[in-house]
């Protein structure tokens, strides 16, 4: 065995180890939903601590063979890596069904073990190198760190070039690549013959990638939609930012006009349905031979602004397809701006699909902006008529609550407020969303409003408000001024002809809001007068959803869940009452309790049957405080970098940016702060500790209450500029974190710097 740390294959299988976490989150974005990204979070952790609980049972028996052990791990987490996700998305596991179907229970367990199983190898391999080589742990750890935080970027680097299913093959084929490495680094014996056989396994990986497929839920548009005859995926694009795929259908031709009127007479053109991770549609529209073939867009809630004024300037939030710049065209704009954050979209449209879009973002009245809404709004000065937002971010999981922990900062008091700042005087801002019984996110989107007039000095938000509504849409608009009698005549006139029904506008009466599309009471008009009153708050406190508005602080805008309701809506299970759930809370909490279970059967029941085995320790200090003290220690660095990752969303505009630039930072600069620790003398290293924490505490103090502003300073910098100072804001709060991880030399059955690592 070489004295000498295998350092190149620990970097290697970090960085990797890394890149599995941050791909598990885009691979469960497809398959799953989002939110499952805190369960692949729980998985990291859970496959260290099962590590450590393997290595303290066995300890002195996994180090009398460290080269063939470490060498084993290394070639374990390299098959395991695509096995187990092959073998976890073949389960008929469906997040939907958890509450009335308890086989769903069981197939999350065996999820949860499965997907552990990569983290469990390749925490091995690195655990076993800090007590095999304890002399050299500083550089080891330091290895370790600087490979994991180049993982967390360059598996987003990776997404813009290949599929998700594609990098998870090369994931493995590189972790094979780690275990050649490791060969040479500890000089086993017939290296030569081994590193033949392991190639052409990573051949034999890369070559199946194309054969692996993703199982997405059959609760998402894209698998409903390939249900009807003759539907096809005709293309696929992939990025960070989601996989887009193109469905056409030749038999039954896609016609998306949400909310159209029931009186209208023109069909839709011809589309291309284009989702993004399964779900969340929007529509590439075949080019008309006449403009007059748009018609139809006429007749939709959101085309209303265009009946109220001159909207020559007009600027489209999530452009999508195009359909909202069609809709614009059709109404005479002279110059319309869209803003689209995902470049593979764009691409489609002015490319791809050129022919069939008549590249519709190449147009001399059009002009594409590629970013996030708020970022583009927060560099531009300019000002709009009509600034338009069309069931942006407002997909059918949303209707069964499983978008309840998404972190949406299009909604927030504060976006509102930066949207209505940039309106021209009288202007308008338009925003459309799928109608849901009983009312919520359109009424918490009528409450947001309110406050957003409010933080923008508008103090008259009665008469500054519309609220019109179809058998299936809402628009809400949001007036720079107040609606004039000319106005509101226009908007009657307007509603009446397409049978949509006024929710709220200044002077409606409560017998005018319920005309067409009856509800038993007007649900939607009673509560725009209430959130308008001063009964305001005790209409929030008593209604059956959570209607708060969200703020950059709370940005959760589809979480309308009150434990209070819970039994009511279960009482209604067997008369189609689950819709009205929120899933995507209840299927975090049953994740969190089945994590639990399994960790307290992979790591402390073990632990428990085995707890009289000797630890050796040369510290004087008792082993319980030293678990105490390292998982105080843990749980700390993990609960400030989530908070800094949900931070940064905003900043860096998508969560999966956010997640690689904050891991990046903690990790490299935490792995910097332990090795300077380090080197600090013994009698100095109780004093130096506790500024470190007191330094941690100060500078969150100061991030609380200081970060928000300073993004705002800073948002309208280039995006590059925005990653290096993200980067450069983590790095001392990050080198103070490592610090504390200041150790004697202990031979504990788990490294303890590596509680911090996720």
């Amino acid at each position: 065995m070489s004295e000498r740390p295998p350092y190149y294959s620990i970097a290697l299988v970090s960085a990797l180890a890394l890149a599995y976490e941050i791909l598990l989150m885009r691979l469960f974005s497809i398959i799953q939903w989002h939110h499952f990204a805190f369960m692949v979070i729980a998985l990291a952790l859970l496959g260290h601590g099962a590590s450590g609980t393997l290595i303290a049972i066995n300890r002195q028996r996994l180090l009398a063979r460290y080269s063939l052990i470490f060498c084993s791990c290394v070639a374990l987490f390299a098959i395991s890596t695509p096995l187990c996700f092959i073998a976890a998305q073949s389960l008929p596991f469906n997040a939907e069904e958890m509450l009335w179907d308890v086989r769903q229970g069981g197939y999350l367990f065996a999820i949860f073990v499965l997907l552990a199983l990569p983290f469990m190898f390749a925490a091995s391999a690195i655990c076993l190198t800090f007590m095999q080589y304890p002399r050299q742990l500083a550089r080891i750890y330091s290895v370790d760190l600087v490979g994991a935080g180049l993982g967390s970027v360059g598996i987003v680097g990776l997404l813009f070039v290949v599929f998700p299913q594609t990098a998870l093959m090369m994931i493995g084929a590189s972790g094979l690549l780690a275990l050649i490495i490791a060969t040479y680094e500890l000089q086993l014996q017939r290296r030569v013959l081994l590193g033949t056989g392991t190639i052409l396994i990573g051949i034999i990986m890369l070559l199946a990638a194309p054969t692996v497929k993703l199982n997405i839920s059959p609760y998402k548009a894209l698998a409903q939609t390939l249900r009807i005859s003759d539907t096809r995926v005709i293309m696929e694009q992939s990025s960070p930012l989601g996989l887009l795929s193109v469905v056409e259908s030749a038999t039954i031709p896609l016609r998306h006009a949400p909310g159209l009127s029931l009186n209208a007479t023109l069909e839709p053109l011809l589309q291309l349905g284009v989702f993004t991770d399964g779900d969340n549609m929007t529509v590439i529209t075949r080019v008309p031979n006449q403009i007059r073939q748009l018609a139809y867009l006429d007749q939709m809630t959101s085309a209303l602004p265009y009946h109220l004024q001159g909207t020559e300037r007009v600027l489209v939030l999530g452009a999508g397809g195009g359909a909202d710049v069609l809709q614009a065209q059709f109404h005479g704009a002279r110059t319309i701006d869209a803003v689209e954050l995902n470049t593979k979209m764009i691409e489609l449209v002015n490319n791809q699909f050129a022919d069939y879009s008549g590249s519709i973002y190449k147009q001399d009245n059009v002009k594409i902006h590629t970013g996030e809404a708020r970022d583009y709004l927060s560099r531009s000065n300019q000002q709009y008529d009509l600034i338009q937002i069309a069931l942006l971010d407002s997909f059918n999981a949303s209707a069964s609550g499983l978008t309840a922990l998404s972190v949406s900062y299009m909604y927030t008091i504060e976006a509102l407020a930066l949207y209505i700042d940039h309106l021209a005087p009288g202007g308008l801002l338009a925003i459309t969303r799928w109608i849901k019984m009983p009312p919520r996110d359109t009424l918490k989107l009528f409450a947001t409003a309110i406050d957003a007039l409010h933080q923008s000095g508008m103090e008259k938000p009665k008469q500054q408000l519309v609220l019109i509504r179809s058998w299936q849409t809402s628009t809400l608009l949001i007036k720079n001024g107040v609606f004039l009698a000319d106005s509101l005549k226009a908007i009657r006139i307007f509603t009446e002809a397409r049978s949509f029904d006024l929710a709220y506008a200044p002077g409606l009466a409560r017998t005018q809001a319920n005309r067409y599309n009856v509800l038993k009471r007007p649900l939607l008009y009673d509560g725009a007068v209430a959130l308008l009153g001063e009964q305001r708050e005790t209409f929030l406190a008593q209604y059956k959803f959570n209607l708060q508005p969200a703020t950059d602080n709370r940005p959760y805008f589809y979480h309308f869940f009150k434990w209070s309701t819970l039994p009511e809506i279960l009482s209604l299970k067997g008369r189609g009452g689950m819709p009205l759930l929120e899933w995507g809370y209840l299927v975090f909490i049953a994740t969190l309790l089945i994590a639990t279970v399994v960790s307290i059967i992979l790591i402390l029941l073990p632990l428990y049957f085995y707890r009289r085995i000797p630890v050796p320790n040369q510290t004087g200090i008792s082993n319980g405080r030293v678990v105490y003290y390292f998982f105080a220690i843990g749980l700390a660095f993990v609960f400030i970098e989530i908070a800094f990752i949900q931070k940064f969303i905003l900043f860096l505009h998508h969560p999966i940016y956010a997640i690689a630039v904050s891991l990046f930072g903690f990790l490299v600069f935490a792995g910097l702060g332990s090795l300077w620790s380090n080197r600090i003398p013994d009698r100095s290293r109780k004093r130096i500790t506790w500024l470190a924490v007191c330094g941690i505490v100060l500078l969150s103090v100061v991030y609380m209450t200081c970060l928000d502003r300073l993004f705002g300073l800073l948002m309208a910098a280039p995006a590059s500029v925005k990653n290096i100072l993200s980067i450069l804001l983590i790095a001392p709060i990050a080198l103070l974190m490592g610090m504390p991880f200041i150790r004697r030399q202990l031979t504990c059955p788990v490294d303890d710097n590596y509680v911090g690592r996720l």
